[in-house]
């Protein structure tokens, strides 16, 4: 399932030079934590990323008083976030690990005492740095005279010229892939998206105007309603609803044997016409009515739309098509889920993973348990964690940080669920456990000290999730040494069901449908629960719990219970149906036969070449667990599109652009995976003895899921990037059917069937979806890709992955701006010529820079 936090990895701050005045000369990326008194300002400049031709980097790393006290020889430490830090002696500084992803700076016996306006220059050894997402993030200054309070310290960060060869390369490659879309006129594009099963163009289209009703029969009520009020901004008035009507209107129509989700959409000159036999059938035909009707319609109040004709017969590939949205690690207003559910039921997607919990926060109210939200939901310095937790991913040291602090009210989640609820989308809530629970675990803990204080000892453990006499050592992959329930307290199972009956009671009075509970279920790591007194003490009762490692199979053994006695299903990530065996000498996970018949969901996540995982989805699918395909390799959206230097997001399972959902086989993924740097497919041999899904298997394979993980999601701008227009390809691979070129045996043919359909998509995605995006539900600020760009015969060509946008460029240095000269043909001019893509309305993507 998951990520890796692989932010700056501090492995040596060795030399001190001599103070200097501060110097404003480090022009680059700037982040600011909060608006108060600040005693530091950072630099941090990247001198060589290949120090010791190895793959690390040097960087020199600026301190600056900004304050009017001198920052003493000893008594501070300075904190940040970013990856995991080795030891080391230095007589200057030294990092410590915190926790998490949580590091401090403080100084060593050599440090000088640093007067106002005065700068000191630290040498910082790191591994190599791919992206922006390496640097440290969150920086605050802590003095030991007055340990609870925090001063936010501006950073700076500065790469200077160290990318410039490898992002011209990659600019390259770039071009070099734009170079193979073919030009795909506009009549022969589909005009629904995602493509339908079948759809045929008619001559004759259908003018909509304010004058017409809507003619729905009465169980179609809701779904008429939903497509009078989509139609209200832009024909200036909502269309009056009647169960009759005659003429030219919209009908909504029952036909039995349809289909769950099938509908049939008719447009003429005499009217639109849409059949189902279901309301979830309906909607989906009223969704492909929407991506009818052109984007520039969507500004408002044009009075009549002009519809063309066509006559579509459709239905999903899948039953389940899925996002997944942690909103734990850095969180995201009610505004932004609401949007994502408008985006996700215009493409037709149809359930809602989400992941509300975590190690780093809990950010959905439980009536019955205050203290989840009250110290799960927000982060800042603290000394003791009982008034929140700690900061994490950038959150800095105030609460008032949107990112680390927030939840949904009680009240805010129901309204979640009716939006979703009437768009036809499943909300499958997650309770991660037993590991990445640090929220829960510290929330339950303050719960703990406070009622223990009042001398209410069995209430303060009725909700315990750790035992207190716990000596276990361990370290999650994430950096925590303190984030996995204790699955031998009687006292978690209580809290599970406390939690499970909480949500059940909101989906209760939100009318929405509640099917299954997700548990989460991965990454616990090595050595948690081995010195626990209360494990000892259930191993000692219980002859099935031999090792700790059949606590694993103890714990889901009795979630299943408290979900199936409440007429629910089990899902969790992949670790769920695992079990661990060892063989010759090599320890191994495969499927557990004893949940097999237990109908658990599972995401399978892990996919990775050379992981040897490769085809543990269709191995879990064939064993007879219901299987989602979740692969790292071409569903995670937080992933960075591609190895720019300046691409926001993680990489430690690839790079994802538009085309890696676009590409993905279901039922032969290992067909296509490829090597994030050639682009070319793995060699066979690599998975040569990997295992095919079987026939039976096949209707194990419930649907697709996309997850979007938080940790480089500070803001809903940074979120709606790495979703969009992602977003649009899974949602493509979900519902449509299986294309050509993956049935194609053929190598060769199938690559260029595929040529062909991911031109067709980039051109539908380009010149119709993205200006929609730019409107729709208030607008998205969708990722526009870089330029690609190539010197060839002393010109500069450029082109961009999606038709429609336009690009732009200077070649006197200065950055393009809407307003700057359309590229047309190549440029002869010499020095450095800057590219960027616009869309019509202005935006820009990144600057790539050709120097001729």
């Amino acid at each position: 399932m998951r990520t890796r936090s692989l932010s700056l990895l501090l492995l040596c701050i060795s030399l001190l030079f001599s103070c200097s005045k501060s110097s404003d000369s480090d022009k680059s990326e700037s982040a600011v934590a909060d608006e108060a008194p600040k005693r530091l300002k950072i630099s941090l400049e990247l001198i060589d990323n290949n120090y010791q031709n190895q793959a690390r980097s040097r960087s020199v790393l600026t301190l600056t008083n900004t304050g009017d006290e001198e920052l003493p020889v000893t008594g501070w430490k300075l904190f940040f976030n970013g990856g995991a830090p080795a030891t080391f002696d230095s007589t200057i500084a030294k990092v410590t690990l915190f926790n998490g992803d949580l590091h401090y700076i403080s100084p060593g016996p050599a440090f000088k005492a640093l007067p106002p306006g005065q700068s000191t220059r630290l040498e910082v050894l790191a591994g190599k740095i791919r992206n922006k997402t390496d640097f440290p993030v969150g920086f605050y200054l802590v003095l030991d005279k007055n340990p609870e309070q925090a001063f936010p310290v501006e950073v700076a960060i500065n790469s200077g010229k160290i990318f410039e060869k490898s992002d011209r390369s990659l600019a390259e490659t770039l071009f070099t892939e734009n170079q193979k879309i073919q030009t795909i006129p506009e009549d022969r594009l589909p005009t629904v998206f995602p493509t339908p099963v079948s759809y045929q163009k008619q001559g004759t289209p259908f003018v909509l105007t304010d004058q017409m009703v809507i003619a729905a029969e009465k169980e179609f009520r809701p779904e008429a309603e939903f497509l009078a009020t989509a139609l209200t901004p832009i024909l200036g008035t909502k269309l009056v609803l009647q169960e009759q009507g005659s003429g030219k209107a919209i009908f909504l129509q029952k036909k039995a044997g349809l289909g769950a989700e099938a509908y049939e959409l008719t447009v003429n000159q005499d009217g639109i016409r849409l059949s189902a036999t279901t309301r979830a059938g309906m909607f989906y035909g009223i969704q492909s009515l929407q991506t009818l009707i052109p984007a520039a319609a969507l500004i408002g109040k044009t009075g009549s739309i002009t519809i063309p004709g066509i006559v579509v017969s459709d239905a999903p590939r899948f039953p389940y098509r899925a996002l997944m949205v942690d909103i734990a690690r850095n969180f995201q207003p009610k505004a932004e889920i609401l949007k994502v559910l408008d985006v996700m039921a215009l493409y037709k997607l149809n359930t809602f993973h989400f992941h509300f919990s975590e190690d780093e926060g809990w950010r959905v109210e439980m009536p019955s348990l205050p203290e989840l939200t009250e110290v799960g939901a927000k982060r800042a310095h603290t000394t003791d964690e009982q008034k929140n937790l700690i900061p994490s991913y950038g959150s800095g040291p105030s609460t008032s940080n949107t990112s680390g602090t927030g939840f949904y009210s009680k009240a805010d989640f129901i309204e979640i669920l009716k939006y979703a609820r009437d768009r036809h989308i499943d909300v499958i809530p997650e309770i991660e456990s037993p590991g990445h629970a640090r929220a829960a675990i510290k929330a339950m803990d303050a719960r703990y000290d406070k009622l223990l204080k009042a001398g209410n000892k069995a209430e303060a453990e009725r909700y315990l999730l750790r035992d207190v006499a716990d000596k276990s050592v361990y370290r999650s992959v994430q950096g925590w040494n303190d984030n996995v329930i204790n699955v031998s307290l009687p006292s978690t199972y209580t809290f599970m069901e406390r939690v499970v009956d909480d949500l059940r009671v909101m989906y209760k009075e939100a009318d929405a449908p509640l099917k299954t509970i997700h548990f989460g279920g991965d990454e616990v790591p090595e050595g948690v629960w081995q010195k626990s007194p209360a494990v000892q003490k259930l191993m000692a009762g219980n002859p099935a719990v031999k090792t700790t490692d059949d606590l694993w199979y103890y714990y889901f053994g009795k979630i299943n219970q408290i979900v199936k006695s409440r007429g629910l299903f089990l899902s969790g990530w992949e670790e769920i149906g695992l079990k661990k065996v060892t063989q010759n000498g090599k320890v191994t996970w495969v499927p557990n036969q004893a949940f097999a018949s237990e109908n658990f969901r599972v995401n399978v996540w892990k996919n990775s070449p050379g992981s040897g995982a490769e085809d543990l989805a269709y191995r879990m699918a064939n064993a007879g667990y219901k299987v989602i395909l979740t692969g790292v390799t071409h569903m995670y959206l937080d992933l960075a599109y591609n190895p720019s230097s300046e691409e926001p997001g993680q990489y430690w399972g690839g790079y994802v652009d538009t085309d890696k959902p676009f590409s993905f086989i279901p039922y032969n993924y290992l067909r296509n995976l490829k090597d994030d740097f050639t682009r070319k497919r793995i060699a066979p041999s690599m998975i040569k003895s990997r295992e095919a899904v079987t026939e039976a298997g096949k209707a194990n394979l419930v649907g697709i899921e996309a997850p979007l993980w938080s940790e480089t999601n500070r803001t809903p701008q940074q979120f709606e990037y790495k979703l969009l227009p992602k977003l649009l390809a899974v949602a493509e691979r979900a519902w449509a059917k299986d294309p050509a070129w993956a049935r194609e045996k053929d190598d060769a043919k199938s690559d260029q069937l595929y040529n062909q359909a991911w031109s067709e998509f980039v051109h539908v995605v380009g010149k119709r979806e993205l200006p929609r995006l730019d409107v729709f539900a208030g607008g998205y600020q969708y990722r526009i890709p870089a330029v690609g760009a190539k010197v060839s015969n002393g010109k500069v060509s450029a082109n961009v992955q999606f038709p429609g946008l336009i690009i732009r460029y200077t070649t006197d240095g200065t950055e393009p701006t809407a307003k700057s000269e359309v590229y047309s043909e190549p440029v002869t001019q010499t020095g450095n010529v800057k590219f960027k893509a616009f869309t019509a309305a202005g935006r820009a993507g990144q600057t790539v820079t050709i120097t001729k």
